[in-house]
C-alpha cells in the first residue's frame, strides 16, 4: 500500500433502515441514519467522529466494520473494496479491523471467564502463538493495566473501567492495523475517562495503532484526535485537523457545540456566548430537505432551504458544508484591484 493511500476510505455512504406497516410488511419509508458521507482516515492517525445523539455516528462506526449492510457507497480498507464483501471473505479482514463497543457491561458475555473472552479471537481465527494462548493472554492484560492473575475470573468481578479495560485487550489479541472505538468512555465515571484515553494514546503509541473515535464529549475528542469530523442528522457538516476545527470552527453547528462545553475558569466563560438551539433535532425518517441544518440555524436563508450546500475545502484540510460559513479565512484581493489614494 503505498503510504500517500488512506488505511480506510469512504466515499457517499448510506445505511437507510426500512420502515414497514401492516401484515404484509409495505415499506412506508426509511430512517435515513447515514445519508452520503465520505472520509479517510490515514495510518497511525486518530480521526473523531462527533455530534448529538442519533446522528448516525454509531452506524457509521458498525458500516465501517461490517457489522451492518450498507445501502450504498463504497468502503475502501487497504485499498480492498469491502463494501458488499460476504462474511467468510471479511473473516481474515477482521485481524485487521476490530471494534470496541460503548457498554462494557452488555458487551462481555457473564457466563465467560476473561481468559475465554480475550483469547476467544485466537480460537476463532485458528491462530496458534508460541507460548499457549494463556500466556498471550496474560500478557495482554498485563499491556491494559489488568492483572494478569485474573484470567480465570467472570466479568461481573470487575468495575466498569475495567470491564473496558477487558474490552479492549480482546479488541488487541489479534494486533489490529484499525480500531474504531464506538462511545468508549461515555458509559465510564469521569475519574476513570481520563485513564482509559490515556491507555487508548499509550497502546496506539506502543503498536501503531490508527482509531476511529466516536463520541458526543467534545473534550474527550480533542484530547485524543488528530483529525475531527462533526455529524448532523445522517451527513458530515465539517471535517477538519483538531487545532483549526476548535479555534475556528467554521459551521454554525460546530459553533453551537463548542459554546456548550463547560469551561472551569469563570472569568473566560462569562467571554464567550452561549449560543442555544431552537427546536429538537429533525426526525431521519423524514430529514428537512436541502440543508438539514436549516430547521435551528440562526443564520439560514432561502438558499439554505433550496440547495444542499457541498462539502467544500475553505481552508487547508478545513472542510464544509455550509452556504454562510463562519471564520472562514480572509481572501486577498486581486492585485489589480488596489484602491489607490
Amino acid at each position: 500500500m503505498n503510504p500517500q493511500e488512506p488505511l480506510l476510505s469512504v466515499t457517499d455512504l448510506q445505511k437507510h433502515f426500512p420502515v414497514t406497516k401492516g401484515l404484509f410488511k409495505r415499506q412506508v419509508g426509511a430512517v435515513k441514519a447515514v445519508d452520503g458521507i465520505s472520509f479517510e482516515v490515514f495510518k497511525g492517525e486518530t480521526l473523531g467522529l462527533v455530534g448529538e445523539s442519533g446522528c448516525g455516528k454509531s452506524t457509521t462506526g458498525r458500516l465501517v466494520t461490517r457489522l451492518l449492510e450498507p445501502t450504498g457507497g463504497k468502503i475502501v480498507f487497504e485499498g480492498q473494496d469491502i463494501t458488499h464483501m460476504s462474511q467468510s471473505r471479511l473473516r481474515p479482514l477482521r485481524r485487521d479491523m476490530q471494534m470496541i463497543f460503548q457498554d462494557p457491561y452488555s458487551s462481555l458475555n457473564p457466563r465467560h471467564t476473561v481468559g475465554a473472552i480475550v483469547g476467544a479471537p485466537f480460537r476463532i481465527q485458528g491462530i496458534k502463538t508460541e507460548q499457549g494462548i494463556k500466556k498471550e493472554v496474560q500478557d495482554i492484560l498485563a499491556m491494559v493495566g489488568l492483572n494478569p492473575e485474573h484470567y480465570n475470573r467472570y466479568p461481573h468481578e470487575f468495575s466498569g473501567g475495567q470491564r473496558q479495560r477487558i474490552g479492549i485487550a480482546r479488541t488487541l489479541a489479534l494486533k489490529p492495523k484499525l480500531i474504531i472505538a464506538d462511545e468508549p468512555v461515555s458509559a465510564l465515571d469521569v475519574s476513570i475517562q481520563a485513564q482509559v484515553v490515556n491507555l487508548l494514546e499509550d497502546l496506539q503509541n506502543e503498536l501503531d495503532l490508527t482509531y476511529v473515535v466516536i463520541a458526543h464529549d467534545l473534550s474527550v475528542v480533542r484530547h485524543i484526535s488528530d483529525r475531527v469530523a462533526v455529524m448532523y442528522l445522517g451527513k458530515i457538516v465539517e471535517i477538519g485537523d483538531r487545532k483549526s476545527l476548535y479555534s475556528s470552527p467554521m459551521h454554525p453547528y460546530t459553533n453551537a457545540l463548542l459554546s456548550a462545553v463547560p469551561i472551569p475558569d469563570p472569568a473566560a466563560r462569562t467571554e464567550r456566548e452561549r449560543i442555544r438551539l431552537v427546536g429538537d433535532v429533525p426526525s431521519p425518517l423524514n430529514p428537512p430537505p436541502a440543508c438539514r441544518f436549516h430547521t435551528r440555524c440562526w443564520k439560514a436563508q432561502e438558499i439554505c432551504k433550496t440547495v444542499e450546500p457541498p462539502l467544500e475545502e475553505l481552508a487547508s484540510g478545513h472542510r464544509v458544508a455550509c452556504h454562510f460559513p463562519e471564520n472562514t479565512p480572509a481572501v486577498p484581493a486581486p492585485a489589480g484591484d488596489a484602491v489607490t489614494a
